[in-house]
């Protein structure tokens, strides 16, 4: 009674059933890759709750897609269409966090064939490699900064800070200019790279001389879709 309860109403002799423990044992693998991804991707990065719950469930979904087409030609091109029509209801994300999706589903595929050991290995292969790019990252290594400068209308503000911008940071460029307080301020938007963290007070002190002491700020480096 309780095998019959896990045959399908359209099975058929040409349709091979899936054994219940061998079902459990390709979600629990698959869900068990989820964690690995979802952990390797919340280190030393700033990624939302929700998009690490989906790194961590989609290898058990891509998982039991794979599973239940088990073979069946017709359901197999059903089953893509149905995925051709699914999108992330957010805007996109960088080029990395695109990666880590296409890393679970791949990972979930290989699992739901049945080939555990292979899903395993690959997902333990692209996480140290995850985890190795990090560590040239200028962004995760926070060094990768967003600064801006407040000055005041009647100053040219073209080439005022090139100097110490050229002493402090590897590269920067200007991202952005803005009036603000009814234009009688002007604020400048630069994307840097600092040559050393730790030197940011000294930084912020050197451009305090040039901009009449306004409002400046240096904070982490924005993720935009340009970064596909």
């Amino acid at each position: 009674m309780l095998e019959n309860l896990f045959h399908g109403i359209f099975d058929s002799n040409y349709v091979t059933t899936i054994p219940v423990e061998k079902f459990l044992l390709c979600v629990g693998v698959a869900l068990l890759i989820g964690c690995c991804a979802a952990f390797t991707a919340s280190r030393k990065s700033r990624l939302s709750f929700s998009f690490l719950t989906t790194l961590l469930t989609l290898p058990a979904l891509s998982c039991v897609v794979i599973m239940m087409v088990n073979g069946n030609v017709g359901v197999g091109v059903a089953t893509a269409g149905t995925f051709s029509l699914v999108r992330f209801r957010s805007a996109a994300g960088s080029a990395k966090e695109m990666a880590l999706i296409f890393l679970c589903m791949v990972a979930g595929l290989i699992a739901g064939m049945g080939y555990l050991a292979y899903a395993v290995l690959f997902t333990l292969i692209l996480c140290v490699i995850y985890l190795v790019t990090n560590l040239f990252d200028p962004a995760v290594k926070g060094m990768k900064k967003r600064l801006r400068i407040t000055v005041p209308e009647d100053l040219d503000y073209t080439g005022i800070f090139q100097n110490t911008l050229a002493a402090y940071c590897k590269d920067w460029k200007l991202a952005q200019v803005k009036t603000t307080n009814m234009g009688a301020l002007f604020r400048l938007t630069y994307d840097i790279t600092l040559e050393e963290p730790g030197k940011e007070k000294a930084f912020i002190d050197d451009l305090r001389l040039q901009n009449g002491n306004l409002e400046i700020s240096i904070a982490e480096a924005e993720t935009t879709e340009s970064d596909l």
